[in-house]
């Protein structure tokens, strides 16, 4: 009798351990593939099914980080919303799919179809620790930023091993890290190269966590080493934040001479709203860090100068329009309301005061989605695709493709193509799928398109069959 009761018992745990992890299932989609993806793979947030824990893999810990949340990084607390029995839930659907082998990704593709191309895929770079960003010094080098702060260099066809030598300290915690890299329009004369990267204060601050902001520099690469630096904006130290999310940043430049940078919210999104502030905020100044007297705020008294445009989230791309010189930037909503724009002289682009989407764990941020004075999105996107990466295609060869917009996107793992008239998108179309998350999307100088892949830290390379 014993052991029949055994049997039963164990057998009624199975069955409530799988009715548990179904119920985590839907639990999971409904809360928390947002940001993990639907596959618990990654998207705005980090992988489930990786095996790496950043802040502890007893179930315990994850527990606690489900329900009291990790503010600092962005990682909202779910205690109102999910009682505990939903969290165990959650967690058990987690642990199932960490065991699965479909959790595995496969290899990436050798070749992709497209609408109007077949597209030969090769692997140009891999091996690399959480790629963000990738530009061109010429031809046959390229320059790519590990988020932990390395620079790397590829140089006809090969990564070199060693990283470029004394370049900035970064914060590598959270969404920090080294960011950008832009290389000047007229290098060849000048031999300048942009980094944007988390730069946290070492001292005058009180509390345990020392606070960051979003840094730019530029500087020269000599002999593999970063030299010359020269700070081209770094915000009043009382505004820098404690958080580490929402730094932004990518750096493009105009057919006049201006460079574009974006800072995103740093989680205060109700800071984006004010000017004295740098912080949800679209940039302008000149390549040497001065500022355009005919910026929109410059003399707007307490306001900081080199503003152009206010009420952005978290702008992680950025392109200039190859015909029109237009700027046009893709940016982070929270659940929903990933937003497309026209960054336009002074406008302002809503956020938090409107917006198409919700926090994170499923309450409401406002209901309002238009007021006077506020932009609306040339498009957006809902649920979020966690819009990363950038450019108008400029090359030769996808000529089909000319003028029409790469949009990389973390969550889905996508490219998508995007053609527009005037100020509207009158098709999209996904031209890469699951070969991993988008960081970056360029077009490289012999028209060929670069794919950061952050996961699983490798760059492709598209070209046409």
């Amino acid at each position: 009798m014993k052991s029949i009761a055994f049997v039963v018992t164990c057998l009624i745990l199975v069955f409530s351990f799988s009715a548990n992890a179904q119920d985590g299932a839907q639990l999971y989609g409904q809360n928390c593939a947002s940001c993990h993806g639907a596959n618990l793979g990654g998207g705005n947030a980090a992988s489930l099914v990786d095996g790496i824990w950043q802040f502890g893999a007893e179930d315990g810990y994850v527990f606690r980080n489900i329900k009291f949340g990790i503010a600092h990084l962005g990682m909202p607390s779910y205690a109102e919303t999910l009682s505990d029995g939903d969290i165990n839930a959650i967690l058990s659907y987690i642990r199932e799919s960490e065991n699965k082998v479909g959790a595995t990704k496969p290899p990436i593709a050798k070749e992709i179809e497209t609408l109007d191309y077949k597209v030969d895929v090769e692997i140009f770079a891999e091996g690399l620790e959480v790629p963000w960003a990738i530009d061109f010094i010429d031809e046959n080098t390229a320059l790519i930023t590990e988020r932990p702060g390395r620079l790397r260099i590829v140089q006809n066809g090969n990564l070199l091993d060693e990283p470029v030598k004394n370049t900035p300290e970064v914060l590598n915690e959270g969404q920090g890290g080294l960011l950008e890299v832009a290389v000047d329009p007229d290098y060849a004369e000048n031999g300048w190269i942009y980094l944007a990267y988390s730069h946290v204060l070492t001292s005058g601050y009180d509390g345990n966590r020392p606070p960051a902001m979003t840094r730019l520099v530029r500087g020269k690469i000599e002999d593999n080493t970063w030299t010359n630096e020269e700070v081209l904006f770094e915000a009043p130290h009382e505004t820098y934040r404690t958080t580490r999310h929402h730094y932004g940043c990518r750096i493009v430049f105009d057919p006049w001479g201006h460079l574009f940078f974006a800072i995103g919210d740093r989680g205060a999104g109700y800071q984006a709203q004010d000017f004295t502030l740098p912080n949800g905020k679209v940039h302008r100044i000149y390549k040497d860090g001065s500022i355009p007297a005919d910026n929109p705020f410059f003399n707007e008294e307490g306001a900081v100068k080199s503003l152009f445009s206010l009420g952005n989230r978290n702008i992680q791309g950025m392109a200039i329009h190859p015909q029109t010189g237009e700027l046009w930037v893709t940016e982070h909503g929270p659940m929903g309301g990933d937003e497309l724009n026209l960054i336009e002289w002074g406008k302002n682009y809503g956020w938090e005061t409107i917006t198409y989407g919700k926090n994170y764990n499923g309450t409401t941020i406002t209901e309002v989605t238009h007021k006077p004075g506020m932009e609306q999105p040339n498009l957006y996107w809902r649920p979020s695709i966690a819009v990363c990466g950038l450019d108008f295609y400029r090359g030769d060869l996808f000529s089909k493709w000319k003028d029409k917009l790469l949009v990389g996107a973390l969550k889905y793992e996508e490219v998508r193509l995007l053609q527009i008239e005037g100020d509207k998108v009158v098709h999209q179309e996904v031209i890469v799928k699951n070969q991993g998350r988008v960081r970056d999307v360029s077009t490289g100088p012999k028209g060929a398109i670069y794919v950061v892949l952050n996961k699983p830290g490798t760059v492709i390379k598209l070209t046409p069959q």
